[in-house]
């Protein structure tokens, strides 16, 4: 059984029929990615797994759970986590305020501490930074703050939407490099993102996705090397 489980979701905004009979599948321990143009979806799709918006017909089962109707506070209890687009971080308050924002479904003051410690370990500028305002920080270091703030809520499912937009090349590397340390370490990973290039080099499988549905799927090296995806996606 998948660990994530999307069958044939219809997604509108209003009579805008977004996503479109879609369907895909993230098994435990894969970083799957979901690529695709400005407005295929790709956030619609994630928002739905997540409880921001539901879907009018199909299914979304996490782990054997209906997750159609449950309500998004619900589901990151569950184990899900979204470290959403445009990173969203809550700007007057402190790096520190932040990341307990991201245990809120927590009770467990000692793995609370310990979950800190180890996202200050992963993200030593945020520790640094730890008493300074979220507004102040540069681009990257919101990002950073972003993840951070997901892994604090211990999930098993990473949801990453957008994580490189807006950054330099220097953190888009780091990011990159990062997402690829949480896998390692057990957590799985659904990564939707406009640059497909870096998507697919660290990825295990890949989606493509165009209005609204899935047109084609594989491993994401053998994405990489498919004509048709090189050009649309690559620049090459």
């Amino acid at each position: 059984m998948a660990m994530l489980e999307v069958k044939d979701i219809n997604v509108y905004y209003g009579m805008i029929h977004a996503i479109k009979n879609a369907s895909f599948e993230v098994n435990e321990g894969e970083v799957v990615a979901l690529i695709g143009a400005n407005g295929a979806g790709k956030t619609t799709i994630l928002h739905t797994v997540t409880g921001l918006l539901h879907a009018r017909s199909g299914s979304v089962a996490f782990e054997g759970k209906e997750l159609t109707h449950t309500p998004a506070h619900r589901i990151v209890s569950m184990g899900i986590s979204h470290v959403p687009e445009g990173r969203r971080v809550f700007a007057d308050l402190t790096v520190y305020e932040n990341l307990m924002m991201g245990a809120y479904t927590r009770s467990d003051k000692a793995e609370i501490a310990a979950s800190l410690e180890m996202v200050y370990e992963r993200f030593p500028r945020l520790k640094e930074r730890r008493s300074q305002q979220a507004g102040t920080l540069s681009g990257g270091e919101q990002q950073m703050l972003a993840m951070g703030r997901a892994l604090m809520s211990r999930p098993r499912l990473l949801l990453l939407d957008e994580p490189s937009m807006g950054l330099s090349p220097l953190f888009v590397s780091e990011i990159f490099k990062i997402i690829e340390e949480v896998s390692a370490q057990g957590v799985t990973v659904l990564l939707v993102e406009q640059n497909a290039k870096k998507a697919l080099s660290i990825a295990d499988r890949a989606y493509v996705l165009e209005t609204g549905k899935v047109v084609m799927t594989g491993p994401a090296q053998e994405l990489m090397n498919n004509d048709s995806i090189k050009a649309a996606y690559l620049g090459e």
